[in-house]
């Protein structure tokens, strides 16, 4: 098949140029951390790497069903000396797909013709969200309630069927796919060193096998106990791409429907895989915070109201580690305008935290460290550019790590179920909450000794100066929309003031209480479990105004870069044959 390439020369050659390309190495060949590895260790890792690499198959079929003959179209013409195609190819594996998005929030396209589904791949590329809604309810009404419930699922691929829906079981759609996951990692558990992890290979690999969401939970159970493994290996399921199934409760006919039949529609998840070697000095950093996280249970505002994943007299359920990062795959190395620096897994929707199971958070040192000298030259530019002199004492970029910590750990307080009722605007206003928490819990947390009161203000400056994107994002962009959202709201309480010439001033003293406000907004929001309170709330704070235009627009005189990709040299020399 022929394919038109959507991109000039001209524009692939600025967009894949070192100023707007960033590049994101994981860990090196050489790299210490591999080698003080036991050797049964890094034979297992071998087999790990190979099993993620599979994940980029999965998570291009679940994104867009053109990828993969594109992606076979790009190789080919590259054979010819097609050099718009051999530059198209270095977008398309950064962002891992036809279609992405740079940190300008513009849509990248690499082929003419195509558009961005709400439903991606995981729905039928033909179908809309009207036409949805209506077979969804014809099918209720013809009694078809399982069939809906799996369509419904958050494991599920949708096709047509003569004039209805079938949800397919991932473990069947991709049943070759996960078949050589599950294959590797029964290598590497045979030469891993560590008992527990071992454990978690072979549960995990029982759930690629079967068509038994048991499994996963099981599996999901033993992965979020794991604390001291020297590995880090993580099939992660997040569900930030699927705009199409929590559309369901925008038709209030439909919605009623679900509600009789007792059905809850799950966003499908985006398949992922992590990588890496748990790094012990920043684990033991990491756990400092931990037997604190009672405390910040009970500062959580309308806490007497939910039941919420940490309990406020013990914490027995929550893991945390710090990784280097030897591999991203799927969905976790997807380059679309950002890429994560931390998760706290698995996510409420998830069926082992309902038997038992606790959450997992880990930290991934190779994405939020870089400190080069071009990076600092950076910084102290947006600095300059930005931020009002007097505070820069205050900027500490290991401040953003702190600051993550407590945002991650906030995932697992608050109302821990009721959320999908909110439907597209779930993620936004989850992602809202674990900022606000991270910056809301911060006095009771210096009080405790966690935090020094100088290291509190370098966390408030440091999240108050980063609270400026380089341009509106789309709704799509859940981490993205709720910074903007944040930005609107410190100014409108003047927590944060922007003078006339674009420079960010702020009154320390007022952050925490506004971040306090703002929560309390939040959780009022997920309890309601209302679809139109979370709009609203999303309406009411989602502006791009002047003063944050103003900034915008320094930052991108500062900052020219569009796109980026991570490189991972230790996986690619551990996937040779």
């Amino acid at each position: 098949m022929n394919y038109e390439l959507n991109l000039s020369i001209k524009e692939l050659e600025k967009r894949t140029n070192k100023d707007y390309l960033i590049k994101r190495p994981m860990l090196s060949i050489d790299a210490t951390e591999y080698n003080e590895l036991l050797d049964g260790d890094k034979k297992a890792l071998k087999h790990l790497v190979r099993a993620a690499n599979v994940a980029n198959t999965i998570y291009m079929k679940q994104d867009n069903e053109q990828n993969l003959p594109f992606r076979a179209f790009l190789e080919e013409e590259i054979k010819k000396g097609n050099k718009q195609a051999e530059l198209t190819k270095i977008l398309f594996d950064a962002q891992l797909g036809i279609i992405g998005i740079d940190s300008e929030s513009k849509k990248v396209i690499l082929l003419k013709g195509v558009e961005e589904k709400e439903g991606k791949a995981f729905y039928p590329a033909d179908l809309t969200k009207i036409e949805f809604h209506s077979i969804l309810k014809e099918m209720l009404k013809n009694g078809e309630i399982e069939e809906v419930r799996k369509i419904l699922n958050q494991r599920s691929i949708v096709k047509r069927y003569e004039n209805k829906l079938k949800g397919i079981d991932y473990t069947e759609e991709f049943k070759e796919e996960f078949s050589l996951i599950a294959n590797e990692l029964e290598e590497a558990a045979k030469v891993s060193t560590d008992k527990d992890f071992n454990e978690y290979l072979l549960l995990q690999i029982k759930a690629l096998r079967d068509n038994n969401p048991m499994l996963d939970a099981e599996a999901d159970k033993k992965w979020a106990s794991l604390q001291d493994t020297p590995l880090e290996f993580t099939i992660s399921r997040e569900q930030y791409a699927d705009l199409m199934t929590g559309s369901v409760i925008e038709d209030e006919e439909l919605k009623c429907l679900l509600e009789k039949n007792n059905i809850t529609a799950i966003s499908k998840d985006s398949i992922g895989i992590r990588v890496g070697i748990v790094n012990k000095k920043g684990t033991q950093d990491l756990l400092k915070v931990k037997e604190f996280l009672p405390l910040m249970a009970e500062n959580m505002p309308l806490k007497e109201r939910y039941e919420q994943n940490i309990s406020n007299k013990s914490d027995n359920l929550q893991t945390m580690v710090d990784a280097d990062i030897v591999s991203l795959r799927g969905d976790e190395g997807s380059y679309r305008g950002g890429i994560t620096i931390a998760q706290n897994l698995p996510n409420n929707d998830k069926l082992s935290l309902t038997i038992g199971g606790g959450r997992r958070n880990v930290y991934h040192r190779q994405v939020r460290t870089n400190n080069s000298e071009d990076a600092k030259e950076r910084r102290q530019k947006r600095l300059d550019a930005t931020l009002n002199k007097e505070l820069h004492k205050f900027y500490n970029p290991e401040a953003d790590h702190w600051f993550t910590i407590g945002h991650e750990n906030v995932h697992s307080l608050g109302p821990k179920s009721g959320t999908e009722a909110l439907g597209k605007y779930k993620n936004i206003i989850e992602e809202n909450k674990a900022d606000m928490g991270a910056i809301a819990l911060l006095d009771c947390l210096t009080n405790a000794g966690v935090y020094t009161e100088e290291e509190k203000k370098q966390i408030i400056v440091t999240f108050a100066a980063n609270c400026f994107l380089k341009a509106k994002p789309e709704l799509s962009q859940a981490h993205r929309v709720r910074t903007v959202m944040q930005a609107f709201y410190f100014i409108k309480e003047k927590a944060i003031e922007i003078s006339t010439d674009g420079i960010i001033n702020i009154d320390i003293e007022k952050v925490i209480p506004t971040a306090n406000k703002m929560l309390t907004e939040i959780i009022e929001v997920q309890l309601s479990q209302e679809f139109n309170r979370g709009e609203k709330f999303i309406n009411d704070y989602f502006h791009w105004t002047e003063e944050i235009d103003a900034v915008s627009k320094k930052l991108k005189d500062i900052d020219k870069s569009l796109n980026g990709m991570i490189i991972t040299p230790l996986a690619d020399y551990l996937s040779q044959d």
